[in-house]
């Protein structure tokens, strides 16, 4: 067998291996990921309990990098502060080693059971809960099928020289060891998986103990290199990863030159190779914890000197003007609320204007920045729906500020509904107009323009309605919304009489052009939500549309 049919065979196991470790993890998320998110929330209030929410956690979903990535999430909407996050990370670390532990002994002969377990809770399963852990156990079958596919396809490397020659050339210097295992496991984006192919390797004598060690000490370090991308340009979150490559690197550093006395000391412990890269994994990310868990705060400090906290007016994502110390002033905290969800209408008119530009110039760089501006959008309402949830909690609170705390909430809940809107409806509609080359007529374009420049205006009218809160610009607003349900009528009376004329542009435009319009005038019914209490306390509009019982049937006897 060539070296190179062998590479090609191991790729492709590793693959497999990959594979079964994401459906393990999306059928966990899938099945417990609402309260894997809120264990992990309730860990937040002490570093020890952030420790075991995150050791926890990762145990379950067999990814460190996911609970880092979930931390990062937290981070970046401001529910987590930076110690609470370095000790989740701590605990994520730890987590790992207990999947590595289970696959290090000798468990494949039963990943058929797993996989005939799986497939029959996802086919007969009448659950949804089900059909998801059956995903989970076919992940766990596929990922002890891999591991013996790959012991089997590595047993010929001991008896080819090419081979050898080459894992020889590639551990033989344990600083090109890390860099190599750092980059793997960047690429896998697991550290598991790659500390489960180093163990292979070392089972079968292709590595030298002292190379093993090295290799994961790489695949510790570059579990960073994902968590570090996926901060982006939040500083917080930037914080994070640079805390945890502390602690990884200078574990690695502390470990580089005692190698030798480290394998020696592993072979003390156990005669298998597998076990003794397991249990230097495990003692290597206890360890780190143990020195680490209790000087969070000088690290935290640390990171934030190297990574200072930026300006808010530098991230749009972060709140400017709400202050904790406030909220015992209810009318100033609600002020500061107001000006925040001024900021929120920015966001959204920008994403408005993003999209139609976007649409009309095909311009899919453009419409990719619609993610980014609702997740700043989103984040903004998670700082103003807990600024205003502290202010609801003040004694005395008058029924003048008790209101007003609860019209700022309703309208924060619909602006980031609209940013829903615009980012998963919308701004898939026109990426598909994009990708399939598609054209809107003239008049159909002019339709949708013109829709959205009504939008606008309304958008507008609320900022007033909102501030001011007159009675007149209310009711203005609210007219403004039947009108757009006039033009959106128009516009589809319009395209289906160019569809009974057989317009090339509108028949391959035409679900694209309906749900666009419909979108639209959603949006619009957002906008205007916050016309209807100004409106219900001047005795302007009625609750219910409804008639009374009554006066049902106008004439008509009641029984007796």
């Amino acid at each position: 067998m060539s070296a190179t049919f062998v590479l090609l065979q191991l790729a492709g196991f590793v693959a497999l291996l990959l594979w079964g470790m994401r459906m393990v993890h999306t059928g966990m998320v899938r099945a417990f990921g609402g309260n894997l998110r809120q264990f992990l929330a309730t860990g937040l209030k002490s570093r020890w309990k952030a420790f075991l929410a995150g050791m926890g956690i990762t145990a379950l979903l067999q990814s460190s990098t996911a609970t880092a990535l979930m931390s990062t999430s937290f981070i970046a909407a401001g529910f987590m502060t930076i110690v609470p996050a370095l000790a989740v990370t701590l605990g994520a670390n730890v987590g790992t080693t207990f999947i590595v532990q289970v696959l290090s002994f000798k468990v494949s002969a039963v990943a058929p059971l797993f996989m005939l377990a799986g497939v029959i809770a996802f086919n007969r399963g009448g659950k949804s809960r089900t059909r998801d852990l059956g995903r989970v156990s076919i992940g766990i079958g596929l990922i002890l099928l891999a591991l013996h596919l790959i012991v089997s396809t590595i047993e010929p490397v001991e008896k080819t020289a090419a081979l050898r020659s080459l894992f020889a050339l590639v551990s033989g210097d344990p600083i090109i060891d890390i860099v190599l295992a750092a980059l793997l496991t960047w690429a896998a984006y697991s550290s598991i998986a790659a500390v489960l192919l180093i163990m292979t390797l070392a089972e079968h004598h292709v590595v030298t103990p002292v190379a093993a060690i090295a290799l994961v000490l790489g695949a510790n370090l570059g579990n960073v290199i994902p968590q570090y991308f996926a901060a982006g340009t939040n500083k917080a979150a930037r914080q994070l990863a640079l805390g945890n490559l502390i602690v990884r690197g200078l574990g690695c550093l502390i470990a580089l030159p005692l190698l030798p006395w480290l394998a020696n000391a592993m072979v003390g412990l156990e005669a298998s190779p597998a076990r003794q890269v397991a249990n230097f994994h495990t003692l290597f990310n206890v360890a780190l914890a143990i020195a680490f868990i209790g000087i969070l705060d000088p690290l935290a400090r640390l990171c934030a000197k190297i990574i200072p906290p930026g300006s808010p007016a530098d991230d749009p994502g972060a709140p400017q003007y709400l202050k904790p110390a406030a909220v015992r002033s209810p009318s100033l905290a609600l002020a500061d609320a107001t000006r925040e969800v001024l900021r929120m209408i920015d966001i959204v008119e920008a994403m408005l204007t993003t999209f139609i530009e976007a649409l009309r110039n095909d311009d899919r760089k453009l419409l990719a920045t619609l993610a980014d501006k609702d997740d700043d959008l989103d984040r903004l309402h998670n700082a103003v729906k807990l600024h205003l949830m502290e202010i609801s909690r003040q004694d005395g609170l008058s029924e003048v500020d008790e209101r007003r705390c609860s019209d700022i909430l309703a309208f924060t809940i619909n602006l980031e509904h609209i940013g829903d809107i615009l980012d998963k409806n919308l701004r898939e509609l026109a990426a598909k107009k994009i990708k399939h080359k598609l054209k809107f007529s003239d008049d159909g374009l002019e339709e949708i323009t013109n829709m959205h420049r009504c939008l606008l205006d309304n958008l507008h009218l609320a900022t007033s309605v909102f501030v001011l809160g007159d009675v007149q610009s209310a009711r203005t607003l609210l007219a403004e919304k039947d009108r757009m349900r006039d033009l959106e009528q128009a516009a589809n009376d319009n395209h289906l009489k160019r569809l009974r004329e057989g317009k090339t542009q509108s028949i391959e435009t035409s679900s694209l052009h309906i749900d666009i319009t419909r979108d639209l005038k959603r949006i619009t019914a957002h906008v205007a939500s916050v016309a209807y209490p100004i409106l219900e306390r001047a005795g302007s509009i009625r609750r219910s549309r409804l008639r009374d019982d009554g006066s049902a049937v106008a004439g008509q006897k009641r029984p007796n």
